[in-house]
C-alpha cells in the first residue's frame, strides 16, 4: 500500500480552498450608508442588476412588512436604491439583501373590480387577491414590429365629439391634453364606461385606471362614480395618490402597462389610462436630483422622453397568429401556454399643460411619442362646451381607419365644417352685414357644436351617434333653436329606441346606415322637430 505524505494533503487542500469565492456575502448583501427622502445609497451588492427589487430585512414599516426597493443607480462604489416603503424606518448600518427578482407585479383576472397599489397590493379592504396570478416584470421591452398590426378596430369611447372627429383605435396610443379643471379625467372615465358595451361581446375590453399624484378624495370619487355605472367590474385602479412617495408614483404606469399587458398576450382586448404622465415626470425628476443623475433642458433629467417612451410603446395591437406571439420578449413560461395573437394594448395618458402651453418641454415629448392628442382648451369649457374639445389643435393619426364605415362617411366634412365655423364665428362677432351663406353656415356650425355637447359620465352607443350626426348632416336641426336641442336629441334616440329597436342593434353590429334605415331616421327626426316646434 502506498502512503499519502502530508505534503499531498496540504497540496490538495491549498488547491481546492483557492476556489473558494470568501467575497460571497458581499455579492449578496449590502450595508445602508446613507438615506432620506426616499433614497438609500448602499455599499456593497456588487453582482446587484439594475430594476432588481431589494429587501431591508433589519427595516420594518408600522404594520410590521419588510421595506423593500428598487436599484435605479450603478455607480462604482455605491448602489442607489429607491425605497417603496416608508424611508422613516431605514437606518444607517441596516442590511440591504439581493432577491434576484426584476421588479414586477402579480397580475391576474383576479385584479378586475380591485384597487391596488403600484406593487400589486390590494388596498380596497377587499381581502387578497384571488385567483391565478402571473408575475410580470414592470418594465418589458415593447413589441417589435413584426408582432404587431394596423389598428383598423375602433375602440368607441361614447363622446361623439371624439368617435365622430378625432376616433381612437384598439392598438392606438391617444393623448389628452390641457390645462387642469378642463375635463381630461372626465373623458377618460367616460371612455371606461362605454365599455361596458363590449362586455357582452366576443371582444371585451378591460380597463386599467392608473392615478398617478392625485388626491386620495378624486380618487375614491372615481371608483365610486365606476362602481355606480357597473364598470368596476372590469377595471383596476392602480393608485398613487399625492400623499404617496415619488417611487411609487414613478413606478405606478409601469405597474398599469404590465397589467394591460397580461390581458393584451393573452389574446384580450385592454385599455389604460396614464391619469397623469406630468406627474409622474415630476416624480422621476425628484428621484434623479436625488440620485444625482445628470439634468437636462428645464432641469428635467435628459432621459424623461425615454421614460414616457418605453412606456407608451407598449402600446400594441398583436398579430393573429398565436405562435409567433409566443415568441414575444420576456414572456414567462407559466405565461406562455395562455399566450394568444390578435390581443391589443391601448393607451391614453393625460397631460397637464400650463396656459395651454403645448410647446412646453412635456407636452412636446409626449405627443411626438403619440398618435395623436385630444387638445381640451380652457376657453371652450368656460363657455359651457363639454368636452371642451379644441377641433382645430386636436388629430388622430389613425384617423377614418380607426372607424365603423357610417361614422367615417357621416364625420367626414365636420372636422372642416368646425373649424370654419370658429373662424367666420371670430368674423362675425365685427358686426358687418353678413350674406345669405355665411349666415346659413354659421346657422349650421352653432347647431353642429350644441349638438356635440354631452353631459359627464353619460357616454352614447356608436349607433345613436350615428343616428344623430345623420340628422346634422342632413340640416334639419336648421329648423328649430338652438336651446331646444338638447330636447330635441333625448326625444329622438327614445322614440328611435322604441320604435326600431332591432334597427338599432343591427346597426351598432355592422356599422352600416342603409338607405331605408336612413330615410326612417329623418322621417322620425322630422316628427320630433315638429312636436317641439308646435310645443313652443
Amino acid at each position: 500500500m502506498s502512503q499519502v505524505r502530508p505534503d499531498e494533503v496540504s497540496a490538495i487542500l491549498r488547491k481546492q480552498l483557492s476556489g473558494f469565492d470568501n467575497e460571497a456575502d458581499t455579492y449578496d448583501v449590502g450595508t445602508v450608508l446613507e438615506v432620506g427622502d426616499g433614497i438609500a445609497r448602499v455599499y456593497g451588492l456588487s453582482k446587484v442588476q439594475a430594476g432588481e427589487l431589494v429587501e431591508l430585512p433589519d427595516s420594518k414599516d408600522e404594520n410590521g412588512e419588510t421595506v423593500t426597493g428598487m436599484v435605479l443607480n450603478l455607480e462604482e462604489d455605491n448602489v442607489g436604491i429607491v425605497l417603496f416603503g416608508a424611508s422613516s424606518a431605514v437606518e444607517e448600518g441596516h442590511t440591504v439583501k439581493r432577491t434576484n427578482d426584476i421588479s414586477s407585479i402579480n397580475v391576474g383576472d383576479g385584479l378586475l373590480g380591485r384597487v391596488i397599489d403600484p406593487l400589486g397590493n390590494p388596498i380596497d379592504g377587499k381581502g387578497a387577491i384571488s385567483g391565478d396570478t402571473v408575475r410580470l416584470p414592470l418594465e418589458r421591452k415593447a413589441p417589435g414590429v413584426i408582432y404587431r398590426q394596423p389598428v383598423d378596430e375602433p375602440l368607441q369611447t361614447g363622446l361623439k365629439s371624439i368617435d365622430s372627429l378625432i376616433p381612437i383605435g384598439r392598438g392606438q396610443r391617444e393623448l389628452i391634453i390641457g390645462d387642469r379643471q378642463t375635463g381630461k379625467t372626465s373623458v377618460a372615465v367616460d371612455t371606461i364606461i362605454n365599455q361596458q358595451a363590449t362586455q357582452d361581446s366576443d371582444k371585451p375590453v378591460y380597463c386599467i385606471y392608473v392615478a398617478v399624484g392625485q388626491k386620495g378624495s378624486t380618487i375614491a370619487n372615481i371608483r365610486q362614480v365606476l362602481e355606480e355605472k357597473g364598470a368596476m367590474e372590469y377595471t383596476t385602479i392602480v393608485a398613487a395618490p399625492a400623499s404617496s412617495t415619488a417611487p411609487m408614483r414613478y413606478i405606478a404606469p409601469f405597474a398599469g402597462a404590465a397589467i394591460g399587458e397580461y390581458f393584451r398576450d393573452t389574446g384580450r382586448h385592454a385599455l389604460v389610462i396614464y391619469d397623469d404622465l406630468s406627474k409622474q415626470a415630476v416624480a422621476y425628476r425628484e428621484l434623479s436630483l436625488l440620485l444625482k443623475r445628470p439634468p437636462g433642458r428645464e432641469a428635467y433629467p435628459g432621459d424623461v422622453f425615454y421614460l414616457h417612451s418605453r412606456l407608451l410603446e407598449r402600446a400594441a395591437k398583436i398579430i393573429e397568429d398565436d405562435e409567433v406571439a409566443k415568441s414575444m420578449n420576456n414572456i414567462p413560461e407559466e405565461l406562455k401556454p395562455k399566450v394568444k395573437g390578435g390581443g391589443s394594448l391601448t393607451a391614453l395618458p393625460v397631460i397637464e399643460t400650463q396656459a395651454g402651453d403645448v410647446s412646453a418641454y412635456i407636452p412636446t415629448n409626449v405627443i411626438s411619442i403619440t398618435d395623436g392628442q385630444i387638445f381640451l382648451d380652457t376657453d371652450l369649457f368656460n363657455q359651457g362646451i363639454r368636452p371642451a374639445i379644441d377641433v382645430g389643435t386636436s388629430v388622430s393619426r389613425v384617423g377614418g381607419s380607426a372607424q365603423v364605415k357610417s361614422m367615417k362617411k357621416l364625420s367626414g366634412t365636420l372636422k372642416l365644417d368646425l373649424a370654419q365655423y370658429r373662424e367666420l364665428e371670430a368674423f362675425a362677432k365685427f358686426g358687418s352685414d353678413l350674406d345669405a351663406s355665411t349666415q346659413a353656415q354659421l346657422r349650421k356650425g352653432e347647431r353642429t357644436v350644441e349638438l356635440l355637447k354631452q353631459p359627464e359620465y353619460q357616454p352614447l352607443p356608436v349607433e345613436q351617434q350615428i343616428a344623430l350626426l345623420k340628422v346634422n348632416d342632413e340640416g334639419l336641426l336648421d329648423n328649430i333653436d338652438v336651446e331646444q336641442i338638447g330636447d330635441f336629441e333625448d326625444q329622438f334616440l327614445e322614440t328611435l329606441g322604441l320604435k326600431y329597436e332591432q334597427e338599432m342593434s343591427a346597426l351598432a353590429k355592422s356599422g352600416k346606415l342603409d338607405d331605408t334605415f336612413g330615410d326612417k331616421i329623418i322621417e322620425i327626426a322630422n316628427s320630433v322637430i315638429d312636436q317641439i316646434n308646435v310645443s313652443n
